[in-house]
C-alpha cells in the first residue's frame, strides 16, 4: 500500500510539473508548430468521386503531381534503363548502394551453455551511382557473352542485397525480363516458376545455391547458375548436375567489362519483371509488369513523400516483393542512399550480431525504411512485453509519457521534451534518425499504428496495392493523422468500389459507400504469365484504361480515403446468418501479447468460430505460472494442457472485447500449435500471409475436434 501511495504521489507530481510546463511553453509551441495547419491538412479531401451509377463509384486523387514526377515526365524517362541513366547524371558521385562488412564469424557461448555462430561486423562499404551503373552495364554484357538474347527470361532467386539490384538493372539494360522468386519459397514453387518461364539462367546466392542444386533435376532448361559470393566462405560448386555451368557473379561482371556488346534498350511496353505472387490461394502466379507500370508507380510514390538530401534508406525486405522493389527504385530516382541489412543483423540484439558489435541500423542511422504489419506487430508486442517485466515506476512513467504524447499529437502538436527524455531510447533501436516508415502488404492494426507513431517514428505511412497493380493503389498522406486507413488514390490511378451483393456490401451503404475494390490506371499489369483465363477473369479494359479486380472489400470516407474492411475469400457466413471477416478478426487478435500467429476458421453450419494459434513462448510460460503450473513443463506440454488452453481462450475473449469484436467473431475454442508457421512449411506465403487452405488441410482433425467439443 505504501508503494502504491508513493507511486501515486510521484505520478501526480509529474503531472503537475507537466501542467506547469504546458502553460509556460504553450504560446511558443502554438506559434512554432501551427497545429491548426496540421489539422486542416489532415482533414482536407484527398480524392473526389468522378463517376457514379447504381452499382459503382469511382474516385480520383486531388493531389497534384510533384516536382520529381514532373521532371521525369518532361525528360521522357519511361523505362527502368532510362531511369538509371537519368539519375546517374544528377547523383553521379553520391553514395548509392551500401553493404556492411562481415569481418569474422565467431563462436559465442550463451547463458544456457549453447554455442552459436555470430558475426563481427565492420562499416558499410559504398558504391556510387556511377559505379552501380557501370557494374549493371558490365553484368548485362556478361549475360550477353553467355549467349543470352534480349526478351528471353532470366530468373533471380536471391536474398536482398546490392548485387540483386545491380543484376536487375543489368537485365533492364539488355531487355531481359527478370523472373523474381522469393528466397523463402519451397522447392516446388521455385521449380514451377523456373519451368513456366522457360529460363536457362538462374541468378542466386552462396547461401541459396544448395536449394538450386536440389531442383536442377526438375528444371531441364537451366544451363547456367550464377551465384553471388559470400564475404567469408568460399562456395562449393562440386556435385552439380552435368552440363550446368556454375559461375561466380564477379566473373560475369569481369567478362562484361571486357565485352564490346552494346545494350538493347527496352521500350516502355516491354516486360521488365515477371513477379511470382506468394500464392496464398494456390500455385504462385507470374504477374507481368512492364517498364511503364514501374515508372508510373515510382512517379506516384515520389508524389507522396518528401525526400531530403541526407536521407538514407534501410533495405531488408525481399526485393522479390513488388513493394520493396518499387520503394528502393524510388530511392534511386530521388538520390537516396540505400544500405542493405537482414533481419538477423538489423539491430544490436539481432540473432547473428556478436555481443559488443553494433547492428546495421546503429551503424547506418537510416531515416527511411519499409515494413510489413507482421514486423510492426512484433515491435508492438515487444514493447508491451518489456513493459510487463519492468518495475512499477518505469511502467507508470511510460504510461504517462505515452498518454501525454498521444493527447498532444491529437491536438496537432509534437512533444520534443518527452521524445528526448522518454522515447529517445526506443528510437535508438533503429539508429535514432528514422523519420519515415512506409508500411504495406496488409492492413495495419490501429493499435500498432499508434504505438509506432508515439514511440518510434511519427511518420508512419500506410499504403495499399497488389503485385497486379505494381504495389500502387492508395497512399496515406503524411499529414493524415488518422489510423487504420490506407490513404487516398495514388496520382496515377483511380479507385472504384463495385457492389458485392453476396457479402452485402453496396455503394449505397450509409454512412460510407462500400464494395469490391477495382483499380484502374497506368500501373495495372498486362496480366498473368501464360494464364489467359485468369487474366480475363481479373483484368479488363474500359475506355482505354486497364483495370484490375482486387477481391478486397473497402469503404471510402468523406475525405476520399480508403479503408480495407474485408476480403472476398476471407468472408464466412455463420449458421445464424452473421458474416465474419476472418482477416479482420485475425488482425485484431494478433495484437494480443500471447499471439505469435493465428488462423481463425469458420464453419457455415456452426454459430461460432475456432482458431489455430501459435503462442508466444515467454507469454505462454508466464500464463502457465499464473495458473500454478510447474516451471518444469516444456512449451510442447503447455500447448496440450487443457487448463492452459482454457486460459488462452479467456485471454482471447478479453482482448477481442477490448478490440470491439462481436461475440460471434471471437473464437470459442483454440488449438495451440507448437510449430512456428514459415514459408518453408507451406503454411504462409513468402510475405507471411496465411495460406488458409493448406493450414486447414494440415489441422483438419484438430478443427473437427474443436467443433465437436
Amino acid at each position: 500500500m505504501m508503494d502504491n501511495m508513493w507511486l501515486e504521489g510521484a505520478i501526480q507530481a509529474i503531472k503537475a510539473l507537466a501542467f506547469v510546463c504546458d502553460i509556460v511553453t504553450y504560446p511558443l509551441y502554438l506559434l512554432l508548430q501551427r497545429p491548426w495547419e496540421k489539422k486542416r491538412l489532415s482533414r482536407r479531401p484527398k480524392a473526389k468521386a468522378v463517376t457514379r451509377d447504381d452499382k459503382s463509384i469511382t474516385y480520383r486523387s486531388l493531389e497534384s503531381i510533384g516536382e520529381i514526377h514532373s521532371q521525369v515526365l518532361r525528360a521522357k524517362v519511361d523505362t527502368m534503363e532510362k531511369m538509371l541513366l537519368y539519375v546517374v547524371k544528377t547523383f553521379r558521385d553520391k553514395k548509392c548502394l551500401g553493404t556492411r562488412q562481415i569481418l569474422a564469424e565467431e563462436d559465442e557461448v550463451q547463458p544456457n551453455g549453447r554455442i552459436f555462430k555470430k558475426y563481427v561486423m565492420g562499416e558499410y562499404q559504398w558504391q556510387t551511382y556511377e559505379e552501380v551503373n557501370q557494374l549493371a552495364t558490365h553484368f548485362g554484357r556478361g549475360l550477353r557473352e553467355l549467349g543470352h538474347m534480349p526478351r528471353k527470361n532470366i530468373a533471380i532467386f536471391a536474398e536482398t542485397r546490392a548485387e540483386w539490384m545491380i543484376a536487375a538493372h543489368g537485365c533492364f539494360k539488355q531487355n531481359f525480363p527478370l523472373v523474381t522468386l522469393y528466397a523463402t519459397l519451397g522447392e516446388d514453387a521455385i521449380a514451377h516458376g523456373i519451368n513456366e518461364t522457360e529460363v536457362t539462367i538462374v541468378v542466386t546466392t552462396h547461401d541459396l545455391l544448395p536449394k538450386i542444386k536440389n531442383i536442377l533435376h526438375r528444371t531441364p532448361r537451366v544451363a547456367t547458375v550464377i551465384y553471388m559470393e559470400d564475404q567469408l566462405h568460399s562456395t562449393d560448386t562440386k556435385g552439380f548436375k552435368d552440363g550446368v555451368d556454375i559461375i561466380p557473379f564477379q566473373q560475369v561482371v569481369s567478362n562484361g567489362q571486357a565485352s564490346s556488346m552494346e545494350g538493347v534498350p527496352p521500350t516502355k511496353d516491354d516486360i521488365a519483371i515477371i513477379m511470382y505472387t506468394s500464392g496464398s490461394t494456390g500455385v504462385p502466379k507470374g504477374v507481368q509488369i512492364t517498364h511503364s507500370n514501374m515508372m508510373a508507380t515510382m512517379g506516384a510514390f515520389s508524389d507522396a513523400v518528401t525526400i531530403y538530401d541526407d536521407d538514407v534508406f534501410l533495405g531488408f525486405l525481399p526485393l522479390a516483393h513488388v513493394f520493396e522493389l518499387l520503394t528502393e527504385s524510388v530511392c534511386l530516382l530521388c538520390g537516396v542512399s540505400i544500405g542493405y541489412s537482414t533481419p538477423l543483423t538489423m539491430i544490436d540484439t539481432s540473432s547473428k550480431i556478436k555481443k559488443g558489435t553494433r547492428g546495421d541500423a546503429s551503424v547506418l542511422h537510416p531515416t527511411c525504411m519499409t515494413a510489413v504489419p507482421l514486423i510492426l506487430d512484433r515491435i508492438y508486442k515487444g514493447v508491451n512485453e518489456k513493459l510487463s517485466k519492468a518495475g512499477p515506476l518505469k511502467r507508470v512513467l511510460f504510461d504517462f509519457a505515452f498518454e501525454y504524447k498521444r493527447t498532444w499529437m491529437k491536438r496537432g502538436f509534437s512533444t520534443p521534451l518527452i521524445d528526448r527524455m522518454v522515447f529517445a531510447q526506443t528510437r535508438k533501436l533503429l539508429g535514432g534518425r528514422v523519420r519515415l516508415i512506409l508500411c504495406g502488404g496488409a492492413p495495419l492494426s490501429p493499435d500498432t499504428h499508434e504505438l509506432i507513431k508515439v514511440c518510434l517514428c511519427e511518420g508512419v505511412i500506410q499504403g495499399y496495392g497488389l503485385t497486379e497493380t505494381t504495389s500502387c493503389a492508395t497512399i496515406m498522406s503524411i499529414n493524415d493523422r488518422s489510423r487504420g486507413r490506407a490513404g487516398g488514390p495514388a496520382t496515377v490511378c483511380e479507385v472504384r468500389l463495385v457492389d458485392w451483393e453476396e457479402g452485402n456490401y453496396r455503394v449505397s451503404d450509409k454512412p460510407f459507400p462500400r464494395g469490391e475494390i477495382v483499380i484502374g490506371g497506368a500501373n495495372i499489369s498486362p496480366g498473368y504469365y501464360k494464364n489467359p483465363e485468369k487474366t480475363k477473369e481479373d483484368f479488363f479494359e474500359e475506355e482505354g484504361r486497364r483495370w484490375f479486380r482486387t477481391g478486397d472489400i473497402g469503404e471510402i470516407h468523406e475525405d476520399g480515403v480508403l479503408k480495407i474492411i474485408d476480403r472476398k475469400k476471407d468472408l464466412v457466413k455463420l449458421q445464424a446468418g452473421e458474416y465474419v471477416s476472418l482477416g479482420k478478426v485475425e488482425a485484431e487478435l494478433k495484437t494480443c501479447p500471447l499471439v505469435e500467429n493465428i488462423c481463425v476458421y469458420g464453419d457455415a453450419s456452426k454459430d461460432h468460430t475456432v482458431a489455430l494459434l501459435v503462442p508466444n513462448p515467454s507469454q505462454l510460460s508466464t500464463l502457465a505460472q499464473s495458473l500454478g503450473l510447474g516451471a518444469d513443463l516444456t512449451f510442447e506440454q503447455l500447448c496440450v494442457n487443457r487448463k492452459v488452453e482454457q486460459a488462452v481462450i479467456g485471454q482471447l475473449a478479453a482482448h477481442g472485447k477490448k478490440c470491439k469484436l462481436e461475440r460471434f467473431e471471437i473464437p470459442t475454442a483454440v488449438k495451440l500449435c507448437t510449430e512456428v508457421w514459415s514459408p518453408d512449411m507451406g503454411l504462409v506465403t513468402a510475405a507471411f500471409k496465411l495460406k488458409r487452405k493448406d493450414i486447414q488441410e494440415r489441422y483438419q482433425h484438430e478443427i473437427n475436434r474443436m467443433y465437436a467439443s
